[in-house]
């Protein structure tokens, strides 16, 4: 885990004006230069600041970083681990931690100024062509993806702007005893099977066959990351979807996803009172047996194991799909990013170069893979790859399509990584909507429709 980054900083910043928290309302808001030593180093031709630091002995390294997290349940106790073992090697960088409970809606605002940390996570919500307005460069595209994962997904014209601090996947996270008592025998690959899974563990357990969360909001968002293990094919996104102004029609492997949310929901095999879900709750009912399925990236199989002392009843299985091929897509998780306005970049790329390389967090805290290429797969993907599951990052979209999949749904508000439409769905189906599935179904290709014809026409 000690294997240096080999990365090329872009040798000159980006002046220009930033749009006011990536709203579509464009209202210009200017952004200062970065100032200083750190300012002229990254402009630099002949010492680009990346390479710069790295040249320097680590306690040469100076400065005082604010990292902010969005790792609230961990801020105050494996961060604080981190930072001990950071200073080992860095011991004259001060890093300060600020942990935000809802990361892209308390961020967002932020972004108006010039006050969100040195080190941060770059907020999916900032539009893919914004990104260079507030983030420092981190090298060239072709250069960091011969050694990392993910890196491509949210490049802008060839330069890379953040590294995932973890490759993750997203399926069904179960409990096997649960399962066990339920009289369920195997692991359901197809949707029948997953109805059916659930139907006998509310026939025969006092389990909540599937949790929504649905009062949190945003782990409804986690089902998208699992359409891909539905389309049983790692093209459906960045190929086939952006060919198609209406993906939502039945049939779609968006129609085929989401119908399962919304009938599971239907049929009474979620929990009792939607409105009234708590997240950090749900972990430890799931570790005692109280819940038998959750739908989660891998990210949430530590926290799970970890709530309560039953963690070798928790596992992760594919979302459960018709499809020929049983396909766990990997995805990157949010991207550490540096403030372009940081006044202290060396500590700031510091830190970045060891939390990827030295921490352990991708494996340990995210459930998942590094994006480094260089470490090796945890057992939990080896023993996938035995039982036939396909673990693959989507195919890249084409450069003249790169970011249109993003600006199609911003400017439909279908929000395919959001949780507003997926409440919708819910409510529908439970009855507080006077809305089928279809209906729901027409409305967000009416939206992508508009926004299709609006944004490939432009």
């Amino acid at each position: 885990m000690n294997k240096k980054l080999l990365l090329f900083l872009a040798s000159v910043l980006l002046m220009l004006g930033v749009i006011a928290g990536c709203s579509s309302d464009n209202e210009e808001n200017t952004s200062g230069d970065n100032g200083g030593d750190n300012g002229e180093e990254a402009g630099s031709d002949d010492a680009p600041l990346y390479e710069a630091w790295k040249e320097k002995a680590p306690e040469d390294i100076e400065g005082d970083i604010t990292v902010i997290t969005h790792r609230t349940d961990i801020v105050d106790s494996v961060y604080q681990d981190y930072k001990s073992q950071f200073n080992e090697k860095y011991p004259n960088v001060e890093v300060n931690f600020e942990a935000l409970t809802d990361y892209g809606g308390e961020i967002m605002p932020r972004m108006n100024t010039e006050d969100y940390g040195d080190v941060q996570y770059l907020p999916v919500q900032v539009p893919i062509e914004d990104i260079p307005n507030f983030f420092e460069p981190m090298g060239q595209l072709d250069e960091m993806e011969e050694n990392y994962l993910g890196v491509e997904e949210r490049a802008v014209d060839g330069t890379v702007y953040g590294i995932p601090i973890a490759v993750t996947y997203t399926g069904i996270i179960y409990n096997k005893a649960v399962f066990e008592e339920a009289g369920v025998e195997g692991i359901p690959g197809t949707q029948a099977e997953f109805i059916d899974a659930l139907t006998k563990v509310k026939e025969n357990t006092d389990a909540t066959p599937l949790y929504t969360n649905y009062a949190a909001g945003w782990p409804l968002t986690q089902w998208e990351g699992a359409v891909t293990t539905t389309a049983g094919s790692v093209d459906y996104y960045n190929v086939d979807m952006l060919d198609d102004p209406t993906p939502f029609d039945e049939g779609d492997p968006h129609y085929d996803h989401y119908k399962l949310m919304y009938d599971v929901a239907e049929q009474g095999l979620i929990e009792n009172d939607p409105l009234t879900t708590d997240w950090e709750a749900s972990k430890s009912r799931m570790n005692n047996g109280e819940i038998a399925t959750m739908v989660l990236g891998s990210w949430a199989l530590e926290q799970i194991q970890g709530a309560g002392d039953n963690a070798d009843d928790i596992a992760i299985m594919p979302f459960p799909s018709d499809a020929e091929e049983t396909i766990f897509s990997l995805g990157a998780d949010l991207n550490i990013s540096i403030n372009k306005n940081s006044e202290q970049k060396e500590a700031a790329f510091a830190w970045v170069d060891w939390f990827i390389h030295e921490s352990g967090y991708s494996v340990e805290q995210a459930g998942g893979i590094s994006a480094s290429k260089d470490l090796p797969l945890p057992e939990a993907l080896a023993a996938g790859e035995e039982e036939g599951w396909q673990f693959s990052m989507l195919t890249p979209a084409p450069e003249d399509k790169k970011g249109l999949l993003d600006e199609i749904d911003k400017e439909s508000e279908v929000g395919l990584w959001l949780e507003p439409n997926k409440k919708i769905l819910i409510e529908a189906a439970i009855g507080n909507r006077d809305q089928s599935f279809d209906d729901v179904m027409s409305d967000w290709n009416a939206d992508w429709s508009e926004a299709y014809e609006k944004v490939v026409n432009e």
